[in-house]
């Protein structure tokens, strides 16, 4: 007859898995990586846009294009929602985890400490940081765009002024959003790093708790009770808590025996 085994439950099985908008969940590091790979894509388009931005040649009295500028303004377009995407998703994530999670232990903690001006000085620097090289980012896209964008029709008839953005403007405008993207990791992890040390904070409050019930718990008195032995008067038994013996009156044990 054949038996079936069964696995042994074992600490690990009786931890319960994080939740989805826990910030050290796999879907935390998902965003963070996806975050970061539209950065990197962004930073190419950029690039690509840069190669193939539009160029004007001057003539004696009149300007011709070299391109109608639709190359550059699609990668630019799509630069620029990639990058508002990518920033809005990872901080909405963010929101939402700390919004969402038990409240911080952090709170009881002195605000002129080492740590604590470290993590809010962390925290401030790359919450400023991301928010300005994002906004310089997409504001160099916009005016690349709208640049691009107005001559998309009659590019090769002369015209008598022609509007040209400057070189290494998509450069610029991909090095800040490459820029974003890593300070809004490093704005994560510093909200990661918080999140640690409260859960260690909170295990050390919860064994401090549990130690000082136990040991403020008031020790156990022993108490007498009354017992009867056949055709004997009842003797007084003593029921210590230390031990199962029991004193009988020395008057009343040749009696018993």
């Amino acid at each position: 007859m054949s038996r079936t085994r069964v696995r042994a439950v074992t600490h690990q099985d009786l931890v319960p898995n994080p939740k989805t908008t826990d910030l050290s969940s796999k879907t935390g590091i998902f965003v963070v990586v996806l975050t970061i790979l539209f950065g990197l894509s962004c930073f190419v388009l950029c690039l690509y846009a840069e190669a193939r931005r539009s160029q004007a040649t001057w003539g004696s009295k009149t300007c011709v294009y070299n391109g109608s500028g639709k190359t550059p303004l699609l990668c630019g377009a799509i630069a620029f929602v990639g990058l508002a995407v990518a920033m809005v998703g990872l901080h909405m994530y963010l929101l939402i985890a700390v919004t969402t999670s038990a409240p911080i232990v952090l709170e009881t903690w002195d605000p002129d400490s080492v740590p604590a001006k470290t993590l809010t000085f962390q925290a401030a620097f790359f919450f400023v940081s991301t928010w300005l090289c994002f906004g310089v980012g997409e504001v160099l896209l916009l005016v690349a765009l709208s640049v691009e964008s107005g001559h998309l029709k009659n590019w090769s008839k002369p015209k008598p002024s022609c509007l040209v953005i400057r070189q290494g403007l998509f450069s610029a405008a991909g090095v800040f959003s490459l820029l974003t993207v890593f300070l809004a990791a490093g704005l994560y992890l510093t909200a990661l790093q918080a999140h640690r040390i409260s859960k260690d904070l909170e295990n050390t409050h919860r064994e401090i708790l549990e130690a000082s019930v136990l040991y403020a718990s008031p020790p156990r008195s022993p108490t007498n009770r009354m017992a009867t032995v056949a055709r004997e008067g009842p003797a007084t038994v003593r029921d210590e808590s230390t031990s199962l013996g029991y004193l009988v009156s020395l008057k009343q044990f040749p009696s018993i025996l």
